[in-house]
């Protein structure tokens, strides 16, 4: 099926349309946004970061006036706007916007309580249990707030929390991951499981069906592993072996998922970028080997060419997908 877009630009390149109406037929087509559509987005993008703002101000404000305030008055700051942001999401109706942030909001502060009581009271847990119990702690709320930007929260929370206690501690990890690299590994196994169920999921669940978000965390786990084979490349000594074969098995799995299942041009996107990365640097290790000016001149041309070819390519495939 044809996209208005790709339709308005048909048009315009066959000259179907006049060019003092053209301005006209964008408008109308809804290429361009117009006046309701941009008022709608600037009222989610404000309270979006409103509700950020109000969080950050809470925490700042205890942490600026800390030798100020007493103990109990720093906790009932805290618990009240903790309070009057749950009491913000049921009285908002759980399914609105305003409702959803509010209820982020309470899952921000409760990280700021959580840290508050570990400064009054020295209690000498190590960092990894904050951001642990932190996201156990909110747990329900994400369940019951079906809200894809609190999913990604309590998932960032899960990597600082696993990533703090592997850095901390020594274990059988260790014996399968260079240490240097470990924490990447961490990074990667994780987001690749929670993308992996992600999309299973979001086949049934709407609030789940939200590509901004399973693209960050294709964003993560394709740097994450990017940087593991890119790194075995231009060190082979000091990383494991399986970074090259675990990459190009990623790769072969997301050009498939993505390219016939799930169709997405920005994750092919990424691949393609993923590819450009890891293969200048294999070339950048053999052709700069001794510094030749002309090494750096082909690498250059070659790196444009990848860049050039991966745009043709995914044009191609958008071309295929739009007929």
């Amino acid at each position: 099926m044809i996209s208005p877009r790709s339709q308005m630009i048909e048009w315009i390149e066959q000259g179907a349309i006049p060019a003092e109406r053209m301005d006209e037929a964008l408008r109308l087509s809804t290429v361009v946004p117009d006046g309701a559509t941009w008022h709608a987005f600037l009222n989610k993008l404000l309270l979006c970061l409103g509700c950020l703002a109000l969080a950050a101000s809470a925490m700042f404000f205890i942490a600026y006036n800390w030798n100020d305030i007493g103990r109990f008055a720093k906790f009932g700051l805290v618990e009240v706007c903790m309070a009057l942001a749950i009491y913000g999401y049921w009285k908002l109706g759980t399914q609105t916007l305003a409702a959803k942030m509010s209820l982020l909001v309470a899952a921000l502060l409760s990280g700021v309580l959580l840290a508050l009581y570990g400064q009054t009271y020295q209690t000498g847990a190590d960092t990894w249990q904050l951001f642990f119990y932190w996201a156990l702690l909110i747990l329900p709320w994400v369940a019951i707030g079906r809200f894809a930007a609190l999913c990604l929260f309590w998932i960032a929370l899960i990597n600082l929390s696993l990533i703090l206690y592997f850095r901390e501690s020594r274990h059988f990890f260790w014996l399968l991951f260079s240490a240097s690299n470990g924490l990447t590994w961490i990074a990667f196994i994780l987001n690749t499981f929670a993308l992996v169920v992600w999309e299973y999921l979001a086949k049934d669940y709407e609030w789940l069906n939200k590509r901004w978000a399973t693209r960050l965390l294709a964003v993560a786990c394709g740097f994450a592993i990017t940087f593991l084979a890119t790194f075995s490349v231009l060190d082979f000594k000091q990383t494991t072996i399986l970074a090259l074969p675990v990459w190009a098995i990623w790769l072969a799995a997301f050009y498939i998922f993505y390219r016939t299942i799930q169709r997405d041009l920005f994750m092919l996107a990424g691949g393609c970028l993923s590819v450009i990365v890891v293969f200048t640097a294999f070339l950048g290790r053999v052709m700069l080997h001794h510094s030749d000016a002309g090494g750096f001149l082909i690498l250059a041309l070659i790196v444009t060419g990848m860049g050039s070819g991966s745009a043709f390519w995914l044009k191609n495939i958008h071309r295929e997908w739009q007929s």
